[in-house]
């Protein structure tokens, strides 16, 4: 099988920019660790769009890399790198649409999708739709409004925007001074929505989807920093909780929600005492990906490809906390 490989902030997605550091640090932890697992599975061809500027991040003589440089467009060499291999693996934000593009394109030229189909990457990537939906299969998530539809202060809340991906561009909204600031700076504020900023444990889900039926893979705690009224995501706790049958129903009713998920997908949460509230779902790989072999012994990447013919089979070697640090550097830097 020859699959393609592309995570967008260190493939190329911003070849004719300046890489954002936080985001091509992140994209190459979970690039390395994807490259990481399909190297240990046999008669696997693989290439991996590579930002030029980064061509010394990955060596392996295993791995063919496409080099993307500012003279390429982006999405046209995606495309014919597409039309050269039988399946493909994006990794991309859900802001601007960008892996809905992607996974379509995919599906127009009829390869096998190594992802969530487009129109489930449509629906969760809208933060304001993906809680309709899940409000409408009565499973608990946090109680999220379009921020234009929000006339004043509610209560301490965040704002973010409605299809971002990570902490990019949200903000912690303490008063009124606050609100009354944001929406006065916010253009297009109906592409933002509020939420109450609950305590609690903020936690994520690892998960495999396929066919309606979800798979808990880790528990994860998240760990976050705030600076300047951010949240910034600082390490992930993957298999922080080992007993993953708490979030068993959730995942079930999430996969019977949106039936089109498939392959890796983290679930974010708030955890308060009264119950565990969906925040959001991200239709791809997440941080916590990196940590996944060495908490639990899996080869997720193989796991992927078993969902390809069925169910798949789980085999723990390890039950260990392993804590990934999310880098703000790319290394060498």
């Amino acid at each position: 099988m020859k699959i393609l490989v592309f995570e967008y902030i260190s493939g190329g997605g911003f070849n004719r920019d300046e890489l954002p550091a936080s985001l091509a640090g992140e994209g190459l932890l979970m690039l390395k660790a994807l490259l990481g697992g399909l190297n240990e599975i046999p008669e696997l061809d693989v290439t991996v769009m590579l930002d030029a500027r980064l061509s010394a991040q990955v060596e392996s003589p295993a791995i063919e890399i496409a080099l993307i440089g500012p003279q390429d467009d982006c999405f046209e060499r995606f495309e014919q790198l597409v039309e050269q291999h039988d399946a493909i693996w994006p990794i991309a934000p859900e802001f601007d649409a960008i892996l809905f593009k992607l996974c379509r394109v995919v599906e127009r030229l009829g390869k096998t999708l190594l992802a969530p189909a487009s129109a489930a990457v449509r629906l969760t990537a809208d933060k304001f739709k993906t809680f309709q939906c899940l409000v409408g299969r009565q499973i608990p998530t946090v109680a999220t409004r379009l921020f234009a539809d929000c006339p004043s202060f509610p209560g301490e809340s965040i704002v973010k925007p409605i299809d971002g991906a990570g902490c990019g561009d949200s903000y912690l909204v303490r008063d009124s001074v606050d609100f009354d600031r944001l929406a006065a700076c916010r253009q297009g504020a109906g592409r933002f929505i509020i939420q109450p900023h609950l305590s609690g444990e903020k936690t994520s889900l690892s998960c495999l989807f396929r066919n309606g039926r979800g798979w808990i893979l880790s528990v994860n705690l998240q760990q976050f920093e705030i600076v300047n009224n951010q949240y910034q995501l600082s390490a992930i706790r993957v298999n922080h909780r080992f007993d993953c049958s708490l979030y068993q129903d959730l995942v079930a009713g999430i996969a019977k929600a949106v039936p089109g998920l498939w392959g890796c997908v983290g679930i974010d949460l708030i955890e308060t005492p009264a119950q565990a509230l969906v925040l959001e779902i991200n239709p791809r790989l997440t941080s916590s990906f990196a940590g996944l072999n060495a908490a639990l012994g899996v080869n997720a990447a193989a796991l992927v490809l078993q969902l390809l013919h069925g169910d798949p089979v789980i085999h723990r070697t390890m039950n260990k906390m392993v804590t990934v640090q999310i880098k703000q550097k790319i290394d060498g830097d």
